[in-house]
């Protein structure tokens, strides 16, 4: 792959601009926010591509092998059925971790949906491979290193999904749990198992005549009257899109409390965020739960899709957000639900106990990365087979992408990785650059707004 050549000053400019249409709006009407995101983003080429999935997609148009058109896009292994794949949309080597599904199994996956939508699926995996070159980069392994490890998430990743297209049992290709996953994965769900509701209440709110509050502080910010009335008659619209089985008992929905929220990460900076304690399926207190309430975001991947069944299937961003999540992740948050507020569509889900990432800080051996990175390539396949006419949306995939994705990667068997390979290590340099020209744009006070 390749990019026009810019000289620093004029990829600052493509840059600015493409932040100013990502983020103008939201950093106009809170720059504190963005100061804070940007300098999280200014500590590593990694968090600044992490931060940056608008750059990235703007990228990728301008790939001729990429552009979208049409709702389409061209280029190896795209077609018109792969091109329409539910996909991550950012899905980089930091957004995996642990959660607790509906049937209270702990679970290693994918996480964080905020961006997921529907569009190529090789732009998922070409997000990911960028990812692996970068944290490869700072953890100081070769290029050939490099090289080994995203040839090994390629084939990991071509093996689940053929296995998934060829009728594989759920005994052959089970989910990540206490019972299969091995390594870092096993460490984070072990860690997870260690968790407790009652630690995560502990840390967010105190008993108060009898009765359990949010505890001021800790980000916390108290509401004025109009406020609340206002979230908790979005929480009311918001609990007619849980599915029945999520309501164990009549007053597991009973509101305790609501708070404001402010410090949330890297993808949400600017956006308003509620807290609410509810009841929980018992009357004891540390059965309570906290779910939050969360203005959803223009996916990046959205402004590079054009097809106009897409677009509006959704309600708002956060129908999406929630379609999304529950397509791409089988026995998803059962708390997992949409909302409006003030016009706008939010995101609801609970503040997990049970809740880990997975952390590369500890995971430097060569061999280590690489059988981590198998294992992210299974679950990235898995990820996408679980979206397809079995999921309940087939207005707008009605098929099966495991044979769709398996039946295209086997026009090519050997250009999947070369292919991926390639693009990590130019993209991993591009970002890398980028990442250097953002630190001096945003010291040199040249981000408007901030």
């Amino acid at each position: 792959m390749s990019f026009p050549q810019l000289d620093d000053e004029q990829r600052g400019e493509e840059i600015l601009a493409v932040f100013d249409t990502a983020f103008g709006e939201l950093l106009a009407a809170d720059p504190a926010a963005f100061r804070v995101k940007f300098r999280k983003m200014a500590a590593s080429a990694f968090a600044f591509y992490r931060g940056t999935a608008c750059l990235f997609y703007h990228d990728l148009d301008k790939e001729d092998a990429g552009r979208a058109t049409g709702g389409a896009a061209a280029g190896p292994f795209l077609d018109e059925r792969t091109s329409r794949v539910w996909i991550h949309g950012d899905l980089h080597a930091e957004n995996f971790g642990t959660y607790m599904d509906s049937h209270g199994r702990l679970i290693f996956n994918v996480n964080d949906f905020d961006e997921a939508y529907v569009g190529p699926f090789i732009w998922d995996l070409k997000r990911f491979a960028a990812s692996v070159a970068l944290i490869g980069y700072a953890k100081a392994l070769s290029d050939e290193q490099i090289t080994e490890l995203v040839t090994v998430y390629a084939a990991a990743y071509r093996e689940r999904v053929h296995a998934l297209a060829t009728g594989a049992k759920s005994d052959e290709v089970p989910p990540f749990t206490l019972d299969t996953a091995g390594g870092p994965l096993l460490d984070a769900l072990r860690v997870a198992r260690s968790l407790t509701r009652f630690g995560l209440l502990d840390s967010m709110t105190e008993i108060r005549d009898f009765e359990r509050r949010f505890a001021p502080g800790g980000g916390s910010l108290e509401l004025d009257a109009a406020t609340r009335y206002k979230v908790l008659a979005a929480f009311d619209g918001y609990l007619e899109t849980l599915p029945e089985s999520s309501l164990a008992r009549p007053d597991s929905y009973r509101v305790k409390d609501v708070v404001g929220r402010r410090g949330i990460g890297i993808g949400s900076a600017g956006l308003p965020s509620y807290n609410i304690l509810l009841e929980g399926n018992s009357d004891a207190l540390e059965n309570d739960v906290v779910i939050y309430v969360k203005q959803a975001q223009t996916p990046a991947v959205s402004r590079h899709i054009t097809d106009p069944a897409i677009r509006q299937y959704f309600q708002h961003e956060g129908h999406r957000t929630v379609l999304s999540q529950r397509a791409l992740q089988a026995h998803a948050d059962p708390w997992l639900g949409w909302t409006e507020l003030d016009g706008a569509g939010q995101l609801v889900a609970e503040v997990s106990p049970y809740a880990v990432d997975l952390d590369w800080g500890d995971i430097d051996d060569p061999e280590e990365i690489a059988s981590v990175v198998a294992d992210l390539g299974r679950a990235t396949a898995t990820m996408h087979a679980a979206a397809d006419d079995e999921s309940g949306h087939s207005e707008l995939v009605p098929f099966s992408t495991e044979r769709a994705i398996d039946a295209a990667l086997a026009g090519d068997e050997d250009g999947l990785a070369p292919l991926l390979v390639d693009f990590a290590h130019t993209y991993g340099a591009r970002a890398r650059a980028d990442h250097q020209i953002f630190v001096d744009l945003f010291r040199n006070g040249r981000i408007p707004g901030l």
